[in-house]
């Protein structure tokens, strides 16, 4: 099985631009599965309905969030749909959506497991216990994919031994540039600090440079826009044995 795994979508030209890639990229690569990171895909930020059937639409199966799974009051409902979407698992119990979600193929099945960092982050409920109880929900899955949306890299490294040999793969989202360690771990987990983004590459993590400049010169509110120009789109194939959920390789990828 090969699963493609993008990074955070920014805004509605990521989602065109994935509209515009991912198919042909899809065909041409023999990608079974593709999930991408879409806490960023609305305009400006967040998530809505209309950026996810977007995601959908251009060919990703399942879609996780991030910190900024809430930030439009729209996708409150959307989340409890019972769609191919999770958000962090660490949210407190009440929170719209869920943390684990099933892809299933027929053949084979993927859980998918969607965590928030806390170092530099939101006092969210502790990752690396919160993951111990989200793996009990994974049982009779032989693949399981990890979206960890953090931001200190130490801590994604961290979750990576963690885990170690108790998933197929540990995969780093939220920083929107992609790390160049991808890497098999000793006990077998395919790991990454950072996916990367789908966004425009002359940017500031998708936001035009002047506006953050502004915001890093003068530490006054500053409304952010998403830029224009190229785009890119980045993140990793993972090929795994479905017979036993263990990863074989994985790959960086970056599509312009």
């Amino acid at each position: 099985m090969r699963l493609l795994f993008l990074g955070d979508v920014v805004g509605e030209g990521g989602c065109k631009f994935l509209m515009k890639k991912l198919p042909d990229y899809k065909r041409e690569n023999k990608i079974d599965v593709c999930i991408a990171n879409g806490e960023n895909s609305a305009q400006g930020n967040g998530v809505t309905p209309c950026s996810c059937e977007m995601l959908f639409s251009s060919g990703v199966d399942f879609i996780t969030l991030g910190n900024h799974t809430y930030k439009r009051f729209e996708i409150m409902d959307y989340l409890d749909k019972n769609l191919p979407i999770i958000r962090p698992y660490n949210f407190p119990e009440g929170a719209p959506g869920k943390g684990v979600g099933i892809i299933d193929k027929g053949r084979y099945r993927i859980a998918v497991i969607n965590m928030l960092g806390t170092v530099y982050s939101e006092p969210l409920g502790n990752p690396f216990s919160q993951m111990e109880k989200a793996l009990k929900e994974t049982e009779g899955c032989k693949t399981v994919i990890v979206d960890f949306h953090a931001e200190a890299t130490a801590e994604k490294r961290a979750m990576g031994f963690f885990l170690d040999g108790k998933v197929t793969a540990v995969l780093g989202t939220h920083t929107h540039v992609q790390t160049a360690d991808e890497q098999l771990l000793p006990e077998g987990t395919a790991y990454i600090t950072d996916l990367g983004m789908a966004g425009p590459v002359q940017s500031v993590l998708g936001i035009k440079p002047e506006l953050t400049i502004k915001k890093f010169k003068t530490n006054l509110p500053v409304r952010f826009e998403n830029a224009q120009g190229e785009y890119s789109m980045n993140g990793c194939i993972i090929e795994i044995d479905e017979k036993t959920g263990k990863a074989i390789s994985i790959e960086r990828v970056s599509v312009k």
